[in-house]
This record gives C-alpha cells, structure tokens and sequence, in this order.
C-alpha cells in the first residue's frame, strides 16, 4: 500500500535535527507496524499537489500552524482535493489540521476554540467500535497540539458521520464520514519528547499554567502504536466498500 503524505507544515527549524520533519515521522511511526508500507511526499504547503487522486493508494494529510480558514492560496485547492477524493470513495485519514480541513471541506465549521490551547496528552472515551478498531479499547488518548476544533459537523443528510471518540475538551475527537474518511484531532506521529520541546517553543503564545499541566501530563502514555494499528487498518479495510 502506497500512502500519500499531503504536507501541510514544517516542524520548526531549531527542532528539526533532533525530532525530524512530519513525513519522517509518520514513516517511522507506520513502517514500525508494517515495513511493506511505501510512501510519497507531496508539499501542498508550497503548491505541490498530486497529478491525480489515484497516484497513491490511499491519502493522509498533516498537521499544520495554519488554520483552515487563513487566507493561503493552497488550503481552498486541498478543500478541492479532499472533496474529489471524497467523490471518488478514495481513502484518506487527517491528523490535527487534516481532521479539521476534512470537516470543512465536507460542510462541517471549525473554528477557534474558547476552551484555549490543547497540548500534551489529551483524554478520550470511544464511543463507537468499527470493524477496523482492533484490538479493541475503551480509551484513545494522544498527545495534541491546537487551538481550533472542529465546531460543527458536516449536515448528516448530506455526508454520513459518526464520532468514534471525544472528551468534554473536544467533542469531535475521531470522526468517521461515509467508509473511507477518517479523522483525529490527536497526532499518533508526536513521541512524548517532541510534544515538550513544541510547547516550550510556544512559550509566550501558550499560557504557563497550560503548558506546565501539558509536560504533566506526558508522565502516561500516548496511544501511539494502538492508533497506528487502527489507522493502517482503516486504510486497508474493504469490507463493505
């Protein structure tokens, strides 16, 4: 299986060396449950887009520091993309910024959360169990880093939805829309390390008492590997498509 990166950031400069850059992460992250996983990189942040939606097998879209409603002419062409992908019943899963365009390119709202910065480890119950969601667990909780959240979902009339986790802190967690959307709020890619280094960079933007509950929280463990299962086995399961 072939997965499209759709990079939509860099990790900042002076982290670079030592935590490497979104699409190595995800490599790493998904070789390390399957190393017949191959992979192609395309830097939508700079306009470089796929030929076609079948260029790779199946799709995933970064996180980012932008928001999906910033004024840059590569968010409202990756909108397009996601909803030709959608058309055409292609897989594709978003993390963070990914799971927010998704939302919003199927009709859904995010916005600026008045809840404040999430970072470290996020909290989540699972609501729904899919097929895919194996081994099964009653928690999904991932290491976070954002402001906007998903604030209203696409109109289910339109575009079958089900939220398969959330918290009180975001209710739109993991989403699901039709058989081969997928979505989290979380990043599997994030190690523990790389999650503090990001949040003392942001020191000035994130408030202290945030960031100390944030590097609090990283004493538990992510549910790295656990997600990496269910997002390799949502992008390979064909069951009722």
């Amino acid at each position: 299986m072939k997965i499209g990166i759709l990079q939509c950031d860099d990790v900042r400069d002076e982290l670079l060396a030592e935590h490497q850059n979104y699409p190595e992460m995800f490599q790493e992250l998904f070789l390390a449950e399957d190393a017949s996983l191959t992979f192609e990189t395309y830097r939508v942040l700079d306009g470089a887009f796929p030929e076609s939606t079948q260029a790779c097998d199946v799709w995933l879209i970064t996180g980012s520091r932008y928001g999906v409603y910033d004024d840059l002419p590569w968010i409202p062409k990756l909108i397009a993309f996601v909803q030709k992908l959608f058309k055409e019943k292609r897989k594709l899963v978003g993390i963070c910024f990914g799971h927010q365009l998704m939302a919003e390119a199927l009709g859904g709202q995010v916005t600026r959360s008045d809840k404040g910065w999430g970072v470290g480890l996020s909290f989540n119950e699972v609501s729904h169990h899919k097929p895919w969601m194996q081994p099964t667990r009653e928690k999904l909780n991932l290491l976070v880093s954002h402001q906007d959240q998903v604030v209203d979902l696409p109109n289910a009339s339109e575009v079958s939805t089900e939220v398969l986790a959330s918290s009180d802190f975001c209710p739109y967690y993991m989403v699901q829309y039709g058989e081969h959307f997928l979505s989290i709020q979380g990043h599997p890619e994030f190690s523990p390390a790389y999650s503090k280094a990001l949040m003392l960079s942001r020191r000035g933007s994130i408030p202290e008492e945030r960031i100390e509950a944030g590097i609090n929280s990283l004493s538990i463990k992510p549910d790295r590997e656990l997600s990496t299962r269910w997002l390799i086995n949502f992008l390979e399961h064909r069951e009722s498509e």
